[in-house]
């Protein structure tokens, strides 16, 4: 049920008493938020509809602002210490030879490759472990209706209970269930692409390139090094269909066998690999676009909010960067309704811009990226090593940047 604008909450007296958020969502985006509400001295409560914080997940990169975002925090070499030590991109052919390679160096910015890689799980720990322990977490429950009260915000759990705050953040991911309660205009984009994650054995022919292989009939396989001695490897697809992300393990890996029965190089070993793995995870890629990021005491924030999908990059960078923004958005919070309102419409000017600009797709992303002729895939392959010669790879940084720092981050306080 969406907020009641009709009765909009009372005014703040925060000499009384600090200002309470409720965080649905123990994603990066939500522990970065809690992580700034509280440095301006909010109580928090994190939300969380699984029974226990989720540690798991793939590569994942930050750049640009949000490494500056991670410098404030003072997450910089942490995250350096954790990095998957991958040196670099290299697309392959059936023969695991090299067709282009765009190789991380120092000095010359982010390519495809970023200098802080590192897995989803390892980066949601360290901020996590960042909050004091004044921050109350609720593990296995979720939200079911949201309304705005005389003096805030009140949410009813499936568990029964029930939650007050003066604040709502939902950070819970691309299939936000709460976000839909509120926000009847969500635009899902589906890019027609099945993408699957699993982690598999590690072999002596493994070294610390990502590699990335292309086949006929619009499939890819990659493998990537980690800093577990194990190696993730993904699969994905060009599919009109959906379903396969709700379906069990079997199921999926039973697809995919079947969608991959006549494709060489490594894919045989992803796929004994994902049968025997426990992380198997399969998405139908979509981005996500809101009017709006704020509608009465609620704001929304990370995928929730901005969907950006691995083909464009730049989830956790949004993620980090979005906590922060939003906490210097409320740090010039004058306790006023009206005050709350201006507060969050300076979070959405500073974010729109720059959720738009990550959001963008390069032109003909995905199809052209995923051939179906084998004309095409030698097209493909040609085009990737004239992007790898050392002119080329300037190109391959841009394309493969993701967001930059050239839009200063707001001041905090």
């Amino acid at each position: 049920m969406s907020p009641d604008h009709d009765h909009r909450p009372s005014d703040l007296d925060r000499t009384e008493r600090p200002p309470h958020a409720l965080v649905s969502g123990a994603s990066i985006a939500g522990t970065a938020t809690a992580f700034w509400l509280h440095r301006l001295g909010w109580r928090v409560t994190i939300l969380e509809r699984a029974t226990g914080f989720r540690a798991g997940g793939q590569n994942i990169d930050v750049r640009g602002s949000g490494r500056e975002v991670l410098d404030r925090m003072g997450l910089t070499e942490a995250v350096r210490a954790r990095t998957t030590t991958e040196v670099g991109t290299r697309f392959v052919d059936e023969h695991d030879r090299p067709v282009g390679e765009f190789p991380t160096v120092p000095g010359e910015g982010d390519g495809l490759t970023a200098e802080l890689e590192i897995l989803r799980g390892d980066l949601a720990t360290l901020v996590a472990d960042t909050l004091p322990a004044e921050v109350r977490w609720l593990y296995g429950d979720r939200i079911t209706a949201v309304r705005e009260t005389a003096d805030g915000v009140e949410v009813d759990l499936a568990g029964g209970g029930r939650e007050s705050a003066d604040l709502l953040v939902v950070a819970e991911g691309v299939r936000s269930s709460t976000r839909d309660l509120i926000m009847d205009d969500v635009v899902h984009d589906p890019l027609g692409l099945y993408l699957a994650y699993g982690t598999i054995p590690r072999t002596d022919d493994d070294d610390r390139w990502w590699r990335w292989y292309t086949a006929p009939g619009s499939r890819q396989a990659t493998l990537r090094p980690d800093n577990r001695g194990t190696v993730r490897a993904t699969l994905a697809y060009l599919s009109d269909s959906t379903g396969l992300e709700t379906a069990d393990h079997d199921a999926v890996v039973s697809s995919l066998q079947q969608t991959f029965a006549d494709v060489g190089w490594q894919v045989p070993r992803i796929l004994d690999g994902y049968a025997d793995t426990d992380d198997l995870y399969v998405d139908f890629l979509e981005q996500i676009r809101l009017p709006h990021y704020a509608r009465g005491r609620v704001v929304i924030t990370g995928d929730a909010a901005w969907s950006v999908t691995p083909l464009a990059g730049g989830g956790a960078t949004l993620a980090l960067v979005g906590g922060y923004v939003l906490g210097a958005a409320l740090s010039r919070w004058d306790g006023t309704s009206a005050g709350l309102d201006r507060a969050l419409s300076g979070y959405e000017q500073w974010m729109r811009p720059f959720v738009d600009q990550v959001q963008k797709l390069p032109p003909g992303v995905p199809r052209l990226a995923y051939p179906h002729s084998r004309l095409g895939v030698s097209l493909l392959r040609g085009a990737t090593t004239l992007a790898g010669t050392r002119p080329g790879r300037k190109v391959g940084r841009l394309l493969g940047s993701g967001p930059q720092a050239d839009q200063p981050l707001p001041p905090f306080g």
